[in-house]
């Protein structure tokens, strides 16, 4: 009797290949690489962070919604209390420099101290002549300390633009009166002797000797010097190395007492010929002594 159930395939005894298809296989090849498994788990997450980003700023408003919210956190930051700044504090200099440095910074406070620009206040700072440098920094308690080194003054120059105080470098300090104003500082004149402060100071220092005598140095050509003293002598000094010059100006003063002698100038130009230049009464009588003028003989 034939059954009625289903019916069992037939046995062929071909069984099923167990290894992977190509397209498997080059899965699990491609998943056994390390760059692969880096790019996979870390490129996936951020790839999809970059579409919903990218989705969000998609459009305008979002984006200018997210760009108001950063302005107004930054700026409620800014202006906490610990941040602002409310006095100013100018030290180093005289009353009337640190009233002109409060006059150039022409700060309104309180503000914020992001937004003082520190680079130009310490620029208008030191675009004052008599401010040799600044240094600005914020302290605590909301003060603003400027730190100011004046320059010092060691000469007046008399130029086309009358009288100024000159420091140690030619630099301007400020502008004099009278020279009455500064009678402790040497006087210098002349074109482009702020440019020579240096060599002058040191030609100053070597005529110590005679500083009741020196009233000052005169820039000749804008390359050498002419030392006044009273009684209108005038000693002529080279350009190169003047400083050698007085000291050979002093040697034969102690020797020979000359510049006590009735002398209009002395150039020193030529170190090996040194030329006297004698006043007129002093000329008549050598000369005379010399037999070269008339004696005059009185009648009595």
């Amino acid at each position: 009797m034939q059954s009625l159930g289903r019916a069992r395939p037939v046995q062929t005894g071909i069984r099923r290949d167990p290894a992977p298809t190509r397209w498997q296989y080059r899965m699990q090849r491609l998943w056994l690489t390390p760059l692969f498994r880096v790019l996979f788990r870390l490129g996936l997450p951020l790839t999809v962070v970059a579409l919903i980003a990218l989705a969000v700023l998609y459009s305008d408003s979002r984006r200018a919604a997210i760009v108001q919210s950063f302005v107004d956190l930054r700026t409620k930051f800014e202006q906490r209390p610990e941040f602002r700044v409310g006095l100013l504090s100018v030290e180093g200099a005289s009353r009337d420099l640190s009233d002109a440095v409060r006059a150039k910074l022409a700060l309104k406070l309180p503000q914020s101290s992001f937004d003082l620009d520190m680079t130009e206040l310490r620029a208008r700072a030191e675009s004052l002549d008599a401010v040799a440098s600044a240094e600005l920094r914020v302290r605590s308690g909301g003060v603003l300390q400027v730190l100011l080194t004046e320059r010092v003054p060691v000469a007046v120059w008399r130029g086309t633009a009358g009288l100024q105080l000159l420091d140690a470098t030619g630099h301007r300090v400020a502008g004099l009166s009278a020279r009455a104003d500064r009678a402790d500082l040497p006087l210098v004149a002349g074109e482009g002797a702020d440019a020579a402060i240096p060599e002058a100071l040191a030609i100053f220092d070597t005529a110590r000797p005679l500083s009741d005598r020196v009233r000052g140095l005169v820039r000749v050509g804008e390359r050498r010097w002419d030392l006044i003293l009273d009684r209108d002598q005038r000693i002529m000094l080279p350009s190169v190395n003047p400083v050698a010059a007085v000291e050979r100006l002093l040697a034969l003063n102690a020797a020979d007492k000359l510049l006590e002698r009735d002398i209009l100038s002395i150039d020193l130009r030529n170190q090996d010929r040194p030329a006297i230049r004698l006043a007129p009464f002093a000329m008549n009588e050598v000369r005379r002594a010399q037999g070269l003028a008339p004696t005059t003989e009185s009648g009595l």
